[in-house]
């Protein structure tokens, strides 16, 4: 009779258990963070855990932002779009597909590299899918010519 051990058990099912590890581990596109803040630096005085850039100061200038188009914000996760002169959006960055963050604005729409998801740059809806939720919206102020979270 042979007696088997353990590390011959483990290499001959090493190719399944790799596979079933990866399996496992094969969140594609999954976010990594909380989506919190703490993955950018906050300002002196913001409070952990909370939207990014609360009280944090100026986001942008309103000049920065395209009229029919956006900005991405990686480090805050969110979007900030101007669909017309002087109306000013924001929405998570974040693709509600699987998790992966936008790239670009083009066209009127928010696009996601992963998949092919593209948001409505006038209120983060469903334009394309496989998404199909839209980019939730977040809170912006814009006063004068500043744009800041909260």
């Amino acid at each position: 009779m042979t007696e088997t051990t353990r590390r011959a058990v483990v290499l001959g099912a090493g190719g399944v258990g790799v596979a079933a590890l990866l399996t496992a581990c094969g969140g594609y596109g999954e976010p990594t963070t909380a989506g919190t803040s703490s993955s950018a630096p906050s300002a002196p005085g913001a409070d952990a855990g909370t939207d990014a850039g609360s009280g944090a100061g100026t986001l942008a200038k309103t000049a920065d932002i395209p009229e029919g188009g956006g900005k991405i914000f990686k480090a805050e996760k969110i979007v900030v779009t101007q669909p017309k002169a002087g109306e000013f959006k924001a929405f998570s960055s974040v693709c509600t597909h699987q998790g992966c963050d936008v790239a670009s604005i083009s066209g009127g729409t928010i696009n996601c590299p992963c998949h092919g998801s593209k948001f409505n740059i006038t209120d983060g809806s469903v334009a394309n899918g496989p998404a199909n939720k839209p980019l939730p919206e977040k809170t912006i102020k814009v006063e004068g010519d500043s744009i800041t979270l909260g």
